[in-house]
This record gives structure tokens, sequence and C-alpha cells, in this order.
């Protein structure tokens, strides 16, 4: 693959979220591109957690700081993504 090809792909992306009960909301624990990005998922995948790929949202996310917790105008998205993460495990 030439360098100008790989140029053209864009780049992965990964944000992780992580929720307690004794949180407000849920907040960005880490977040990063390429490698970074490649490791989060790696990571992720090896702890048995589901990744979950929605570009707009990842978009979204990707403007957090660390440690910030989302805005209100993502709490309904991420609700019905846990809620659907929660019926997954229960399944199980």
């Amino acid at each position: 693959m030439s360098t100008n090809e790989s140029d053209n792909r864009p780049r992965q992306q990964a944000v992780a979220l992580s929720y307690t009960e004794n949180d407000h909301a849920p907040k960005v624990v880490a977040k990063g591109y390429g490698t970074i990005a490649e490791q989060i998922i790696q990571m992720a995948n090896e702890s048995g957690l589901y990744v979950h790929q929605s570009p707009e949202l990842i978009g979204v996310l990707m403007q957090l700081d660390l440690d910030e917790e989302i805005p209100t105008e993502l709490y309904q998205a991420v609700a019905e993504l846990l809620a659907w993460l929660y019926r997954l495990e229960t399944e199980d």
C-alpha cells in the first residue's frame, strides 16, 4: 500500500466510557486516535467488553476531556446503549 493510500483512510478513533452507580453521568476515561485507539479497542476486547461503533457518537465524545462527564444532550443515546448492553449481558 502506498503512503497516499494509507493517508486517505480515516484514522481509527476510540473512546472508553465508565459509569458506576456513584457517578452522576458516564465519563470519558480513555480516548485516542490511531495506535492509541487500537490499544483501547484491544484492551476492551481482551476484557470482554463490548465495542460499539458509531462515528457520530464518537465524534462528539472525542471533543470531551478525560474524566469529563458526557453532556446532558448525550444522556439519551448513551442510556439506550447501556440498556441494550445490560440486556445482552443478562441474556447470557
